[in-house]
């Protein structure tokens, strides 16, 4: 596993873990293949309105260099590559799920609307 550019010194256990997953897409990322299970990368795309192709690209390769997204590359005509999460980025996930209960909590409290999420 390659080793992350993005290192230390770090003041506390937050900001270690705000290091890995600082960018608005690599939280909801871990989210859909936690919901989802592996997917490709247009599932993933899907899975995520508004992120564009050049972000998801770039958060999957962090994501891969710091050991929470498995990369699959299949020896097949037309290429097939996959995604899931390895067993650090579940970990992460559910340190996250706290998180998302507080910001579910927030919506409904401040009354925002929240994105509709299209069936993948």
């Amino acid at each position: 596993m390659a080793t992350a550019a993005r290192r230390g010194p770090y003041f506390c256990g937050v900001d270690a873990a705000m290091d890995v997953v600082t960018g608005k897409w690599k939280s909801l990322i871990l989210w859909e293949l936690h919901e989802h299970g592996t997917r490709r990368f247009a599932e993933l795309r899907r899975g995520l309105p508004g992120v564009s192709e050049k972000m998801l690209v770039q958060h999957l390769r962090e994501m891969e260099e710091d050991g929470l997204v498995h990369r699959e590359v299949y020896a097949v005509v037309p290429p097939k590559v996959e995604y899931s999460l390895t067993e650090h980025g579940v970990t992460l996930n559910t340190a996250l799920e706290a998180l998302a209960d507080w910001g579910q909590e927030r919506i409904q409290r401040i009354g925002a609307e929240k994105v509709p999420v299209e069936a993948a």
